[in-house]
């Protein structure tokens, strides 16, 4: 029997999604029938909505009606608004304690001397600043792998998943208090990141971003080989200089081996980007249930993107094991609402055009959509950006809400691996952490299917429940963290994704 069509997700909602586009006359929920076309993953009313009313869905307010909007028809951005309205924060009353797999599932990882385990290894090499940026793809590229034929430099050293430079756009011609720091806490998260068995940091001499003070600060002597293009004696003998490190390290790099190791050992980054009507529905609901196996099996996962969780924190604050933890996270949203004011912009502008035609409205819906990846565990922690993660459990990291710079700012934190949802179709990779990339809807899957690890529109195709599917995904990050490679590791994603989040005046 096919699915109903349309989705009602909760029973105090005024609307319902659209599970297929749907006809002039199509029944919805009761006794109302659709009074126009209404687009596939949109919404349509279920009864009369008065100007100025609450618009609900997950029985949560996602705007409020800029104008009269009778039973039947479309709601979206021409008769939907933001507006405010009060939220009870409610700090821990939903905490309760977390119920863990004893004994814990196991994957294949790498053990580092550290004692951090990796699940990709790779050799890295970083930039101060941008203008060292080319120097440092030209030793990359001795070593690049070409996805489309067999030429392999590195088929000697079948334990070494690739030679990666990681470059930016900023280094120099900035203030030198938080842009700064932010900058040097992102470069330091990835020169410790177990996926890097070795890295070497190229600058040019003369930044703001002194190799000397990045190391000093973040405490990385000895980690790590430095070059600067200035001292060495320019392009040629730095790329020189460069290759040598990398054909040292290679045989020791060589030498890493898997091991079994319990979940506790992984962190996993939760994304989602070209969201849509159903991701809210499918892939991040189901991604959350695979959230809460991690955290039950005693890993971390990290949500963030700030902007992102707006309108939605009241539910998150209610998990926070305490009061402090909560308020962290309402501290940043009244940061993000100075810093929107500051730049003339609004919180109600993150969704992009591809969000909107995707079904989605304000981004109160889209937050409370996104924030259903962190699945249902206790707020053990929130912080800032780029920052390390210590704390095993459901964590909260600020980052924007662009999915290159909030994965970078989740990996330097300590994410050897990324989940990513989409509804639009996002194609993506964070090196040196392996990207599984989940499909909200089955037309996106099979339309680029190339790029997607995981089809979870099979839960608006009544094929698989939630819980299923997120059985399902759980299982591939063990895989996947054991080795086996994603659909973006197959086109060799994730170096240009590499972006720092920059901030303070350019000068």
């Amino acid at each position: 029997m096919p699915p109903p069509p349309v989705i009602r997700l909760h029973s105090s909602d005024n609307i319902v999604i659209a599970r297929v586009s749907l006809m002039q006359g199509a029944p919805l929920a009761g006794n109302a029938a659709a009074t126009q076309r209404i687009p596939a993953g949109h919404k349509a009313s279920v009864r009369p909505i008065a100007k100025g009313e609450a618009i609900r869905r997950y029985g949560q307010i996602i705007g409020f009606a800029s104008s009269d909007i009778a039973s039947g028809q479309h709601v979206h951005v021409h008769n939907c608004e933001m507006g405010d309205f009060a939220k009870d924060y409610a700090y821990g009353v939903d905490a309760k304690p977390t119920d863990y797999f004893n004994p814990p599932a196991t994957f294949q990882g790498i053990r580092r001397p550290d004692g951090k385990v990796a699940t990709r290894n790779y050799i890295g090499i970083l930039t101060s600043v941008n203008c060292s940026a080319h120097v440092a793809g030209l030793v990359a590229n001795m070593f690049q792998r070409n996805p489309f034929t067999d030429h392999d430099p590195l088929a000697a050293y079948p334990n070494v998943d690739g030679v990666v430079a990681l470059t930016h756009k900023t280094g120099c011609g900035m203030t030198q208090d938080e842009p700064l720091r932010v900058l040097r806490r992102t470069l330091a998260g990835y020169a410790r990141h177990p996926n890097f068995s070795h890295v070497i940091v190229l600058g040019l001499g003369c930044e703001v971003n002194q190799i000397g003070g990045l190391m000093d600060e973040q405490r990385l002597a000895g980690r790590l080989r430095s070059l600067d293009i200035q001292t060495v004696g320019g392009t040629r003998k730095t790329v020189a200089a460069g290759v040598d490190f990398v054909r040292e390290v290679l045989a020791e790099s060589n030498t890493a081996k898997r091991e079994t190791v319990p979940v506790s050992a992984l962190t996993v980054a939760l994304q989602c980007g070209g969201s849509d009507g159903y991701s809210g529905v499918s892939a991040n609901p189901a991604l959350g249930y695979a959230s809460d196996l991690i955290v039950r099996h005693g890993g971390s996962v990290i949500l963030s993107e700030t902007p992102e969780t707006y309108g939605a924190e009241h539910l998150l604050t209610r998990r926070a094991i305490s009061r402090d933890v909560g308020e962290k996270l309402v501290g940043l949203m009244h940061w993000w609402e100075d810093y929107t004011k500051r730049e003339n912009a609004e919180m109600n502008a993150n969704p992009s055009p591809g969000n909107k035609a995707g079904g989605l409205t304000t981004i109160l819906e889209k937050s409370l959509g996104a924030m259903a990846k962190a699945g249902s565990t206790n707020l053990v922690d929130v912080v800032q950006y780029a920052e390390e993660v210590k704390a095993r459990g459901f964590v909260f990291m600020d980052t924007p809400g662009y999915d290159p710079v909030s994965a970078t700012g989740q990996v330097a934190g300590g994410a050897s691996l990324v989940c990513f949802t989409t509804g639009r179709g996002s194609v993506f990779g964070c090196k040196p952490a392996p990207s599984i990339k989940l499909a909200t809807n089955s037309t996106m899957y099979r339309h680029i299917e190339d790029d997607m690890d995981v089809n979870c529109g099979t839960i608006l195709d009544g094929d698989e429940s939630v819980q299923e599917c997120g059985q399902r995904i759980f299982e591939l990050i063990l895989r996947v963290a054991s080795g086996e490679a994603t659909k973006s590791e197959a086109f060799d994603f994730g170096a240009a994704e590499f972006a720092p989040w920059v901030l303070g005046a350019t000068m």
